[in-house]
């Protein structure tokens, strides 16, 4: 028996973020589902310029971010997990924005298939909560080294809650300015 659960487009509190629960088909032989469709991006309203994809693959424990690109290279990601799962995490860190400093997180997972926008003005993490989490990116514009720029995953003053009190980070991430000291970027 087939089954096919429809495409799902869940806003969050935060202007621009969503949520994307893609089509999947479930039969005996598995599943099957479109990980990028021009067309329903287009009707969503999302950027479809991905000029960069990339991919992680990281051991349970891993922070990777916060991390964001400042203009001129500010970077919108489409962004979801093949193998694993993760705690998907952003911030907004655009100026006039009502949700400027807070937090949302998701989990995203190879078995759950979910996607989730970013638009630029977000800086980006997650936790791999279990080993071997591939981790598959597409943003809108290519890596700048000179505009890249993060957050300290454990800034007290966003209080994100991680589930984690020594992650394994990369020297880069360890050494990250608090939110209040990013100034406004976006």
């Amino acid at each position: 028996m087939r089954v096919c659960i429809p495409m799902e487009i869940k806003k969050t509190p935060f202007e621009g973020l969503v949520e994307i629960l893609p089509d999947v088909f479930t039969d005996a032989r598995g599943t099957f589902f479109e990980n990028y469709n021009y067309e329903k991006l287009k009707s969503m309203h999302i950027p479809l310029k991905f000029p960069l994809e990339f991919q992680s693959r990281s051991k349970k424990g891993v922070i990777r971010g916060l991390h964001f690109q400042k203009y001129p290279s500010a970077q919108g990601k489409l962004v979801r997990v093949i193998r694993g799962k993760a705690l998907d995490v952003t911030v907004d860190i655009r100026e006039h924005s009502p949700t400027n400093g807070k937090w949302f997180s998701t989990i995203l997972s190879g078995e759950n298939n979910k996607m989730l926008w970013i638009p630029a003005g977000f800086a980006h993490g997650f936790l791999a909560l279990e080993d071997d989490t591939i981790m598959h990116y597409k943003a809108t514009s290519p890596y700048n080294k000179e505009s890249e720029g993060g957050i300290i995953w454990n800034d007290s003053e966003l209080a994100i809650i991680w589930g984690i009190k020594n992650p394994i980070l990369s020297e880069r991430d360890k050494k990250h300015p608090l939110f209040k000291e990013i100034g406004a970027l976006f």
